[in-house]
């Protein structure tokens, strides 16, 4: 991995990989750079963590050869347009931008750019995130490895074809709302039945925890464990036949599908709206006229200066 590592935007996400960059040791304080145009935040990232921010997204580009863009989707046209033109062919660039697709992002350049297109997910926050990543065309192995190092640092890591990252976004992206709302209705089935609100989310937010440690320790399949904790005619069958009445398992299934196209159609939108700066019209220089209420004063103004001017002519010709 070269050194410095350049992270463009401070937000959670960014404030994420550099926690969890250090707690692996992956990387030191001074090997970390970051551009922030929030003068509170810059200083916050700065006494927490001791990393440097530096003036400008320019000057990140001069001095890291790894960089991460970690800004906004719709961001990405004003950054890219600023720092394009610096880069060169040793740079790589990872992107975390939401339905932000690589051909996008290769448009504002004039040279193939080795690129990683990641998607992680909020848990990340914690180092349990969950992050897909696709390289680009241009991309080499030791790049997709040191994107791979970066996010292992904040979780897990799956290297997926860029075609399925909108599906990633559906699944793993907006995953953690889902898991949340099955908490929060767990544990008002539980506030229902009797338990106090704190007893319910503490022994919910446990069961899914420890459910999700046993599959990923087991390496078995869901259904085999769930039928591990069924009897014939017991309490949790009847549970989860009152599921199955509700549409449990079709109405996650269908919150994939949905966020998964919606985040195509936010990826089109974002390419639409905003053309890359070769495809640009040269920009004009905006002529501002003057308001009418301003005009008219300096009319006012000039008219009434003259007939001071004639006044005093006048009076100097009465007195010669």
């Amino acid at each position: 991995m070269q050194k410095p590592v350049g992270i463009i935007g401070g937000g959670n996400m960014g404030e994420a990989l550099i926690a969890g960059i250090l707690q692996s040791g992956l990387l030191l304080p001074g090997e970390i750079l970051f551009s922030e145009p929030r003068p509170e935040r810059r200083e916050s990232l700065l006494k927490k963590f001791g990393v440097s921010p530096v003036e400008s997204n320019r000057d990140l580009v001069a001095r890291s050869s790894t960089l991460i863009l970690a800004v906004k989707p719709q961001s990405v046209p004003e950054v890219l347009a600023e720092i394009a033109h610096l880069f060169k062919p040793d740079h790589l660039l990872i992107s975390i931008c939401a339905g932000v697709s690589l051909d996008y992002l290769q448009s504002f350049f004039r040279i193939p750019i080795r690129m990683v297109r990641a998607m992680p997910n909020t848990p990340a926050l914690i180092q349990k995130g969950a992050t897909a990543l696709a390289p680009s065309s241009a991309a080499q192995g030791e790049d997709l490895a040191t994107a791979g190092d970066i996010f292992q640092a904040v979780g897990i890591t799956e290297i997926v074809k860029e075609s399925q990252m909108d599906a990633v976004t559906g699944l793993s992206g907006s995953g953690p709302a889902y898991v949340f709302a099955v908490i929060e209705a767990l544990a008002a089935g539980g506030v229902k039945e009797g338990l106090s609100q704190d007893v319910a989310l503490n022994l919910t937010t446990q069961t899914v925890l420890g459910a999700a440690h046993l599959i990923q320790t087991t390496a078995k399949h869901p259904a085999t464990l769930r039928d591990q904790v069924c009897t014939p005619g017991g309490t949790t069958m009847a549970g989860l036949y009152a599921m199955e009445e509700g549409g449990f398992r079709l109405a996650l299934m269908n919150a994939v599908i949905a966020a998964t196209r919606r985040s195509k159609e936010l990826g089109e939108a974002l390419q639409k709206s905003s053309l890359p700066p070769a495809s640009l019209p040269p920009a004009k220089r905006a002529v501002y006229p003057p308001s009418p209420d301003r005009s008219t004063k300096i009319q006012r103004t000039t008219r009434k200066r003259k007939g001071i001017k004639q006044q005093k002519f006048k009076a100097t010709r009465k007195l010669c």
